[in-house]
């Protein structure tokens, strides 16, 4: 059976990260819409897909899927130590604004030769900022599904997958804590 791929194509490309459309009300580079956009498909695709050890890349949007698969596990490490939904908010909020996880073209990215480093310091900005809005974003949607209920712990089925790694490789090296 294959990974599951992005359909989403773009002819807008940050390195080559597909600078995709978001439904979010976060600030950030990415275009706005109003329908399903890859932060949808990553939340939907991300069980089949962790299950992965190789990933053929198909176009910019697997680029930006797989960032955001490598992303949802780090959240779920980190949701597994958040009582509730209001923590876990937090916690994902701070994990979405923090300087520690790599870009594309840093040492500490896992997978730099399937991407490419931005080519000047506006580039990079942008890169920067459009990852911080998908992390953002992708928070907030993934809180809703691992805490149905607000008081609650959070879904054993999502939390299950905390320790899985996609392709063998993490957006963290283990053993960091973020």
């Amino acid at each position: 059976m294959p990974a599951y791929h992005s359909k989403f194509e773009t002819t807008q490309l940050v390195g080559n990260i597909g600078l995709l459309p978001l439904r979010t009300s976060f600030k950030g580079p990415a275009p706005r819409t109003d329908g399903e956009d890859i932060i949808d498909e990553a939340l939907t695709y991300f069980k089949p897909n962790i299950f992965f050890r190789e990933f053929e890349i198909k176009g910019p949007g697997d680029r930006t899927l797989i960032y955001l698969t490598f992303y949802v596990t780090e959240c779920l490490r980190k949701l597994q130590r958040s009582p509730n939904k209001n923590n876990g908010q937090k916690d994902l909020a701070m994990l979405a604004l923090s300087s520690q996880l790599p870009i594309p073209g840093e040492s500490g990215f896992p997978l730099n030769s399937m991407y490419k480093p931005p080519r000047d310091k506006m580039e990079e900005e942008t890169m920067r900022a459009y990852l911080q809005q998908l992390r953002q974003e992708l928070g907030v949607r993934l809180c809703e599904l691992t805490f149905p209920d607000a008081n609650q712990k959070p879904s054993k089925w999502w939390l299950s997958f905390a320790r899985k790694r996609f392709m063998d490789k993490g957006l963290v090296s283990p053993g960091v804590s973020l």
